[in-house]
């Protein structure tokens, strides 16, 4: 008794992780419900925005982080079922932060067999040099990383850039923009770049960043640390990430609702005269079903269905 006693559980000790081939199995299974759904995901925001044409090459921008990583795994994947043919160019723009591993990205895009190019300019100086220590480098990096990949897209005759934002970055530019800009705007998952000379698209926009996390520990990507954004724990970002995620955790769905409004904007209803044009509106007496219950008491009803569900792949 006494030996059994010791071999057994206590409230102290958590069960040890299943092992063997049943655990294996479902492991795989779900790792595979994860690539249906992230294929899924970003191909229908491929189909809904039109991001990706017949003949277009495309610059993948690759940071070493776990975004950038998956869209270039998945925009992969569906390029070889896709049922136009495009071009993909993995792109890496080596900013000499001191202890960057800067034979990570090439010997990891080798070993893809993909086409690649590592752009070497030393902004993390300038940006250190610039910024007084403890300040947000964010806007200053973001300007001068953004001349450069133009400047590199030109070099390498792509019309499309592919950036790693997904769906959580999307909701928290939109509350920054709200909270401390006082401006109704977003990130778009589709833009002109800002000399109007390329498209700019966000395949990720509608990818939980849970499901990038997992992917990122299921494919073992090799993730590079950035010395200059990564560290700066006080970002306004991250407050609103925070705020986001606890909305999620207390009101599960509350995420999808809000990516969900995004997609359906009701001018008459807010407040922007340029948008809708209030001063001259009248009377014309005929029923308006969108037209304001000024009576009524607001109610909200959860919509139907999830967003983005049982959208079929790209090329299936």
């Amino acid at each position: 008794m006494i030996e059994a006693m010791q071999h057994a559980p206590t409230l102290d000790q958590p069960p040890a992780p299943e092992t063997g081939p049943a655990a294996r199995t479902r492991a795989e299974r779900e790792a595979l419900k994860l690539e249906k759904r992230l294929c899924r995901q970003v191909g229908q925001a491929i189909a809904d925005f039109n991001m990706i044409e017949a003949g277009d090459r495309v610059m993948v921008c690759l940071s070493g982080g776990k975004d950038s990583y998956g869209l270039l795994d998945v925009l992969m994947k569906l390029q070889a079922r896709a049922p136009v043919p495009f071009e993909l160019v993995a792109v890496n723009l080596d900013q000499k932060q001191p202890g960057f591993p800067a034979e990570v990205l090439p010997g990891y895009l080798q070993s893809l067999g993909i086409e690649h190019h590592i752009e070497t300019q030393d902004t993390y100086s300038i940006v250190k040099a610039k910024i007084p220590e403890g300040k947000t480098t964010c806007s200053l990096c973001s300007r001068l990383r953004r001349g450069i990949l133009y400047s590199v897209a030109r070099r390498l005759k792509c019309n499309k850039i592919a950036l790693g934002h997904h769906r959580d970055d999307l909701l928290q530019t939109f509350f920054l923009n709200m909270f401390f800009g006082g401006k109704l705007k977003g990130m778009p998952p589709k833009l002109t770049s800002d000399n109007g000379e390329f498209i700019v698209i966000r395949p990720l926009a509608y990818v939980d960043e849970r499901d990038l996390v997992a992917w990122a520990e299921h494919r073992a990507f090799p993730i590079i640390p950035c010395n200059l954004c990564g560290s700066q724990e006080n970002l306004q970002r991250k407050q609103i990430g925070d705020m986001l995620r606890d909305w999620q955790k207390r009101f599960p769905g509350r995420i999808e609702n809000m990516t969900t409004a995004l997609q359906n904007v009701v001018p008459s209803h807010l407040m922007d005269g340029t948008l809708h044009d209030f001063r001259n509106l009248k009377a014309t007496g005929v029923f308006d079903p969108d037209g304001d219950k000024a009576f009524d008491e607001e109610s909200f009803a959860e919509p139907v269905g999830r967003p983005f569900a049982g959208v079929p792949l790209v090329g299936s």
